[in-house]
C-alpha cells in the first residue's frame, strides 16, 4: 500500500482525506471523551499514518503533545504547510517500525484513522509490538477501520482482528463511523470506530 499512497499523494488523488474531514464531528466527540474530567495538557498523542496531518494538528490544538507519523514525504510536506502545524511534530517513519521513528515511550493516546486496516499480517504484528512498547500504562487508542475491504481498498479489520493482533489491549467500545463524507465504495466497507485501552 505504501507505493500506492506515494503515487496518490503525488498526483493529488486522496479521497480518504475528504472522508476523514467529513467525519470530523464524530472524531471530535470521541476525543472529548478521552479528555473528559481532565485539563490540558493532556499528555502525548501519536497519529499513526497521519497523512497530511489534519488530525495531528487538531490534537495539538486541543492540548496534546502531538506527533504525526507517515512514510509518504509528500503527505508530510502538506502537513507541515497547514495552519497550526508549528504546534505539532511530524516524523517521516514507518508505523510498523516505531522504534526507528524516534518516538519515546510514554504515549498516552494513539489515533489511527485508516492505517491498521491496510496492513498485512506481518506488518500488523510489528505495528502492535511497537505501539504496545511505546504506550503508557493507562494509554488509549482510537482506531477507524473498514470492516471489510473491496477491490483496491484496504483489506479491512474487524473487532476480532484488533483483539488478535493487539493482544496487550482491550477493545472497550465500538460504534459505526459517520460515512456521510465518504464516497459510496468506502461507505460499503461499513467502517467502525474502536476504542482500546492498555490491558492491566
Amino acid at each position: 500500500m505504501s507505493l500506492a499512497y506515494r503515487v496518490a499523494y503525488r498526483i493529488g488523488i486522496t479521497p480518504w482525506e475528504g472522508a476523514g474531514e467529513g467525519g470530523g464531528a464524530q472524531l471530535d466527540a470521541l476525543l472529548d471523551r478521552e479528555q473528559a474530567g481532565r485539563s490540558a495538557p493532556f499528555g502525548r498523542a501519536v497519529d499513526l499514518g497521519c497523512g497530511s496531518g489534519s488530525h495531528t494538528i487538531d490534537l495539538a490544538g486541543r492540548g496534546w503533545e502531538a506527533t504525526g507519523i507517515d512514510n509518504v514525504p509528500r503527505a508530510l510536506e502538506r502537513a507541515q504547510a497547514r495552519p497550526g502545524a508549528d504546534k505539532a511534530r511530524f516524523v517521516l517513519g514507518d508505523v510498523t517500525r516505531l522504534a526507528d521513528a524516534g518516538v519515546a515511550p510514554g504515549v498516552d493516546l494513539f489515533v489511527d484513522i485508516g492505517c491498521f486496516h491496510g496492513l498485512d499480517d506481518e506488518e500488523r504484528s510489528r505495528y502492535a509490538d511497537g505501539v504496545t512498547a511505546l504506550a503508557s500504562p493507562t494509554a488509549a487508542m482510537l482506531v477507524l477501520a473498514f470492516t471489510r475491504g473491496r477491490g483496491p481498498l484496504p483489506r479491512g479489520a474487524t473487532r476480532a482482528d484488533l483483539a488478535r493482533w493487539l493482544s496487550g489491549w482491550d477493545v472497550v467500545a465500538q460504534e459505526a463511523a459517520d460515512t456521510s463524507g465518504m464516497p459510496k465504495p468506502m461507505r460499503a466497507t461499513e467502517p467502525q470506530f474502536y476504542r482500546l485501552r492498555r490491558a492491566a
